[in-house]
């Protein structure tokens, strides 16, 4: 994945003007929610190339009247799904959205430094990364699913690719499911995909390119999540998608943690504004738009309160 901007510079508390739908606190000094409302904008990390939930628009350039730091980019700088929604949440907290491109492997490790406020990236919820982090209540949730080269007929089912090269993303649920050590609130999973040798990428792109190379020396195959399948078939890149599903996963908005600051009010709206989403079905409209077919209706009906995320 090219990273085009890292930020490790904190972001400085800038009072500001605003309007909020949700009452601040009385004090920015330890409520993260209160802090983003002051300073008026809410600093979101995602990935700059992982259409179709997050692309950078190379093309589009800082608005001159925007909020966002010069090291960060407007929302009218992305597009995709994740994009969307992250920028729903920002208009309901009444902040302008700012994102930021740091790396996968930094923003599943938590210990964010104050550095971004919320990760809008497609994160599955997992008990390992509940250490790390805060999820909130899913906005969508998604079947894994695994392509092959179209002209490869060898693979039909999942344990026939016991024993090969599997491509995936570096610290992506994908692996621990491969290591046969994936545990998902909600979920009982079935190891169909016996001593598999990976080959681990920044994330999926590169290694569908690798893929359709169809050499087969590299790869027989990649395990991703269902909108970046279709979104590789339908960009026509030589695969095809196994019929049936690895495992089915939810996504969530995250947030860090180790921060200093007392994130239940943020959390908490955050939730509810996803919560009003599904019932408005904005949701649905979007993830239509994107990915062509809804897959917020389980994300809808999650308990959120099962996984004891309250910080």
């Amino acid at each position: 994945m090219k990273q085009t901007l890292l930020l490790f510079a904190l972001i400085p508390l800038v009072l500001t003007a605003c309007t909020p739908s949700i009452a601040p606190a009385t004090t920015t000094l330890d409520d993260k929610l209160a802090e983003i409302q002051a300073r008026g904008t809410l600093v979101i990390a995602t990935d700059p190339d992982y259409a179709p939930q997050s692309k950078l628009l190379p093309d589009k350039t800082l608005p001159a009247d925007t909020k966002c730091a010069p090291t960060q980019y407007a929302a009218s700088q992305f597009a995709g799904f994740d994009v969307d929604v992250a920028v729903e949440i920002a208009e309901k907290l009444g902040v302008e959205p700012c994102f930021v491109t740091p790396p996968w492997s930094q923003l599943i490790a938590g210990s964010w430094g104050d550095n971004w406020d919320i990760h809008a990236g497609s994160v599955a919820i997992t008990f390992e990364r509940m250490q790390a982090l805060y999820f909130s209540q899913p906005y969508y949730a998604t079947p894994t699913v695994v392509l092959v080269h179209k002209d490869n007929t060898s693979y039909q089912r999942l344990e026939d690719l016991s024993g090969k090269q599997i491509g995936v993303c570096a610290g992506c649920i994908f692996e621990e499911y491969l290591n046969g050590a994936l545990k998902l609130p909600g979920e009982q999973i079935l190891y169909r995909i016996r001593n598999a040798h990976m080959v681990a990428y920044e994330n999926e792109d590169p290694a569908i390119n690798a893929l359709s190379l169809g050499d087969g020396v590299e790869l027989d195959a990649v395990m991703t999540i269902l909108p970046k399948a279709s979104a590789a078939i339908n960009a026509g890149k030589p695969v095809r998608m196994l019929h049936e599903t690895a495992l089915f996963a939810y996504a969530a908005i995250t947030m860090d943690r180790s921060t200093h600051r007392n994130s239940a009010r943020l959390l908490s709206a955050v939730d509810q504004i996803i919560d009003d989403m599904h019932a408005a079905g904005k949701l649905k409209e979007l993830s239509l738009h994107y990915q062509g077919i809804d897959l917020t209706r389980e994300a809808a009906e999650f308990d959120i309160s099962s996984i004891h995320q309250t910080p």
